[in-house]
């Protein structure tokens, strides 16, 4: 199967809901970006909220990365955990990320989490935010 049709149909999962830490292998975090997690978790008074990564179809490289607030994990979520900051990404777009860091950087034009270093990209656009996979 072609690792890009899940874009064009709705994908199916049959893994069941599981813990991980983070490992250099599946998905890092920075220091930054756990203190802006933890920050959040304060903000919303929830310990439970957390970080959703997915990747869908779209941006100027074909792929582009989403990051939302999470109040809940999904049966498909591999969840991550670094000093109690919870990242969870679906099965699917963690094929399209595995390998990378998300960071959060803060600077004069806006703040915003990032994927840095994705081994799965072939090239990204210079906004950071879409990719094209390595076939």
């Amino acid at each position: 199967m072609n690792r890009l049709s899940f874009l064009s149909r709705s994908p199916v999962f049959y893994s069941s809901l599981r813990k991980y830490t983070t490992s250099e292998s599946d998905l890092l975090l920075t220091k930054q970006a756990v203190d802006r997690i933890r920050y959040l978790q304060k903000e919303h008074n929830d310990p439970n909220t957390a970080l959703r990564l997915c990747v869908e179809s779209g941006g100027c490289s074909g792929l582009q990365y989403k990051f939302s607030i999470a109040k809940g994990s999904n049966p498909d979520d591999r969840i991550f955990e670094r000093e109690g900051a919870k990242v969870y990404v679906d099965e699917t777009s963690l094929d399209f990320v595995k390998g990378s860091r998300i960071d959060f950087k803060n600077e004069l034009i806006g703040y915003s989490f990032r994927i840095d270093q994705n081994p799965q990209s072939s090239q990204a656009c210079s906004c950071g935010t879409s990719f094209a996979a390595k076939e």
